[in-house]
């Protein structure tokens, strides 16, 4: 009897485990019946967290509003309860009866799919004051819009994207929400700071609008072809006047949850002319180029410093500098980048410039050639090209250096005969009075002895080395640590000397990222979208979390720049980029 008990037991458990554990995605609507000129609200919601949704397409609909995120995670009596739905609002084309088609999503490696809903449109409704009208009229009122200074701009030529929240006169908004951050794949991008909410009048679509500015970045475009923005989405909440009055007979009102889309905007990118000059390095703007030396005249051994310096609007932290070309008598030093780079909503202005310290070795004049820098001119539509003037540097003082001496400074003179003196030798000393010295017997001495027996010695820890040795080659695994722990050091090695400054941090972090990736990928700057370097990593059997880690690193350094963040944050960016990095080079196939 008991047995039967605890079997019976173990049974409903496994039920309710499995009841517990099965997945819901359905669809939910405000209404199945309303009016041409009404809304309707449509929900897909699911009981687990799902990647890769895709809505139906809504033929005989239009979408108003949408689509906004919300997540719900609680727990009640020891039970997890969580919920994570999709909304959109959508305004009928015509009358009719219309299905909603299905919906998709992934989950756990499954795809679900919600059920087919039926939708019936009749005429337009009377408004009347109640709640729904209210919604429908907030709806109506309430825009977002994203406005793009440029959809066809050239390669790495700078827009602007301005988010501006646009209210209708007689609708109050209380508050709002990001429930979905644009992203800028395949751009460069920068945001402008705002400060402080300011409410002006305009213009939308004919009609008197209040609105506020909430975004505005610069983008770079790093790709040519078409390229996609992604929405700005927001939950605004709205007050709106309901049926009920207060004991003074004042409408009261109710807050209601309105959600709205700056949409996808695609951006059409033109290549550059493919006659680029062969010291093209991919400025695009307007530039000044030259070359200045701390001094022109110095001795031998000391030093003086040579500027390369570009100035002006353009992509000026997308492209590198020319090389100084020295002769070979100068000792160059590695040179020294320094940015005085400013972003606004017309992109970046400022210089930018690598400064080489020069030290002559021998006495002489050195010239330093001129060089030439290109750039292409998005106003006209062509290249130009800016050359330096040649400098020379005159070292006044110091050895000669003798495979360039003068060695007939005798030629074309006349020759005299040379008199030798008789006491030319009289230095010598002709009677030294030298003594011999005894040395001591070598043979059997101690010295002899370790000499005789130190090979011997040596041969066991030669033995140990070796083995030990092979021991390290052929430690796979472990050779795999150490060259992975060694790049990590080598690409974040400019990285951790800017730390404790923010913005250089994060310049230097992001670069060491992308440089380790194209490095090791074999991939060019303009493939570095998120979506293909995720792609790259999972085909080259990088576990999913180190992926999903590598790519939070790379939104982190995106979006660090822009918020406060202390020593300690940075050094912990620092220690988990370095963490990553060595664990990629150890899955990477």
């Amino acid at each position: 009897m008991n047995l039967l008990k605890n079997i019976s037991f173990l049974l409903l458990l496994f039920v309710g485990t499995v009841v517990s554990a099965q997945v819901t995605f359905e669809t939910k609507v405000s209404k199945k019946t309303l009016g041409v000129n009404e809304r309707l609200r449509i929900d897909f919601q699911m009981n687990k967290d799902g990647d890769n949704f895709v809505p139906p397409s809504f033929v005989d609909f239009t979408v108003v509003g949408g689509p906004s995120q919300s997540i719900s995670n609680s727990w009640a009596n020891g039970k997890r309860s969580y919920s994570k739905m999709y909304s959109y609002f959508l305004a009928p084309k015509r009358k009719g009866k219309f299905t909603i088609k299905q919906a998709s999503v992934e989950i756990g490696g499954e795809v679900y799919k919600t059920l087919p809903v039926t939708i019936t449109v009749k005429t337009a409704v009377t408004k009347s004051e109640g709640s729904n009208n209210a919604s429908y009229e907030a709806t109506e009122n309430i825009h977002l819009v994203a406005e793009v200074s440029k959809n066809n701009p050239y390669l790495n030529e700078p827009l602007t994207v301005v988010y501006k929240l646009y209210v209708g006169s007689n609708t109050g908004v209380e508050n709002w929400r990001e429930t979905d951050t644009p992203r800028y794949n395949d751009f460069w991008s920068q945001n402008i700071d705002i400060k402080g909410i300011k409410i002006m009048n305009g213009k939308y679509k004919g009609e008197d609008y209040r609105y506020v500015v909430l975004r505005k970045a610069v983008l770079y475009p790093q790709k040519t072809g078409k390229l996609e923005i992604e929405p700005l989405v927001l939950d605004v909440t709205v007050a709106v006047p309901t049926k009920r009055r207060d004991i003074f007979g004042g409408r009261m009102m109710s807050q209601i949850h309105v959600p709205v889309s700056a949409g996808k905007r695609t951006i059409n990118v033109k290549p550059l002319p493919e006659n680029a000059p062969s010291d093209f390095t991919g400025a695009v703007g307007k530039f000044d180029f030259n070359i200045t030396t701390s001094k022109r005249q110095l001795d031998a051994s000391e030093s003086l410093q040579a500027k390369v310096e570009v100035s002006g609007k353009g992509n000026l932290k997308l492209f590198k500098l020319p090389k100084l070309t020295l002769p070979s008598s100068l000792e160059v030093y590695e040179p020294e980048h320094n940015q005085n780079v400013r972003t606004d909503l017309s992109g970046m202005r400022g210089k930018i410039s690598d400064s080489y310290t020069i030290i002559p070795q021998y006495k002489g004049k050195y010239p330093i050639p001129s060089i030439s820098f290109s750039y292409f001119d998005p106003e006209v539509g062509t290249f130009k090209r800016v050359t330096s003037d040649e400098v020379v540097i005159d070292v006044l003082d110091g050895p000669v250096n003798n495979a360039t001496a003068d060695n007939n400074l005798n030629a074309g003179g006349n020759k005299q005969r040379v008199v030798l003196s008789t006491d030319q030798f009289a230095f010598v000393k002709t009677n030294p009075n030298l003594a011999a010295i005894e040395s001591p017997n070598f043979f059997k001495s101690k010295l002899f002895w370790a000499s005789l027996l130190s090979p011997l010695l040596l041969i066991p820890l030669a033995i140990v080395f070796r083995r030990k040795r092979e021991e390290r080659l052929s430690d796979i695994a472990g050779n795999r640590v150490r060259l992975a722990d060694k790049l990590a050091r080598k690409y974040l090695g400019e990285a951790k000397k800017s730390l404790g400054k923010k913005e250089a941090f994060y310049e230097s972090l992001e670069r060491a990222l992308h440089n380790y990736l194209k490095a090791k990928l074999n991939i060019e700057t303009s493939d570095l979208s998120k979506e293909k370097i995720q792609g790259l990593l999972t085909e080259r059997k990088v576990s999913h979390d180190t992926v999903d880690e590598f790519m939070s690193l790379l939104q982190s350094a995106e979006l660090a720049r822009y918020t406060p963040l202390s020593n300690v944050e940075m050094q912990q960016d620092y220690d988990k980029a370095a963490k990553t990095i060595s664990a990629i080079d150890k899955q990477i196939r």
